[in-house]
């Protein structure tokens, strides 16, 4: 998926409260069962997770993988038929009425696990926000248990604890995740806005993934 040059040049922070400004949840009536999530600002957005992984380093390794690999299944869905597959909860429907949505490389994991994901980014900007002078192995470590560990299975787990020592200091990250020349309380102030923006939607997500059974799966 390409993006323009203007969002290359900004701040992954920026970049994702623009892709969360159009990634509006349609729910008629309030139903999530007939909820619209368009694919393309879904995806940018997970992009910019992985942006921010990066910079976290070689902790995020595994998790960046499955990001990167969910992000092109979903691609991969849209490219066939981007008319019919625009809409991510549309995807889900058609899954779970052919019986597919658990298989392993279905698209409904795939939109779970890296619905996952932005709950693990959120909950660290987040605390990042709150506390930006605490350790930053230790907000890892704490989001990480908070989001992901409940799902993962011991092969990543393992695999976690091991790179968790290799995460920069917190001051190193927050210098990474800043534009040229920007403050530390611009940043913080930016941080505040995408987490405003992120945590409803992925309220909303969840809502939905509880209604397509898929909530509740962890990883084999």
């Amino acid at each position: 998926m390409k993006r323009s040059r203007d969002m290359e040049k900004r701040s992954e922070i920026n970049s994702a409260i623009e892709e969360l400004s159009l990634l509006v949840i349609v729910k008629p009536g309030g139903n999530h069962e007939t909820a619209h999530i368009p694919i393309k600002p879904f995806l940018s957005l997970c992009y910019m997770v992985l942006q921010v992984l990066d910079k976290i380093g070689p902790t995020m390794a595994v998790l960046r993988q499955d990001v990167h690999q969910n992000i092109k299944r979903l691609e991969m869905m849209h490219e066939l038929n981007p008319s019919m597959n625009s809409n991510l909860v549309e995807i889900l429907k058609s899954e779970a009425s052919k019986g597919n949505a658990r298989k392993r490389f279905s698209c409904s994991k795939a939109f779970l696990w890296l619905t996952r994901s932005l709950d693990f980014s959120s909950a660290l900007l987040r605390a990042l926000e709150i506390d930006p002078k605490k350790n930053m192995e230790q907000i890892v470590q704490e989001t990480y248990d908070a989001t992901l560990s409940p799902w993962h299975g011991w092969i990543s787990s393992a695999a976690f604890r091991v790179a968790i020592k290799l995460v920069p200091d917190t001051q190193a990250f927050m210098d990474l995740l800043k534009e040229r020349d920007e403050s530390c309380d611009t940043l913080k102030d930016q941080m505040q806005i995408l987490i405003s923006l992120l945590v409803p939607f992925l309220e909303d997500v969840h809502c939905i993934l509880k209604v397509y059974n898929l909530d509740r799966i962890k990883s084999t």
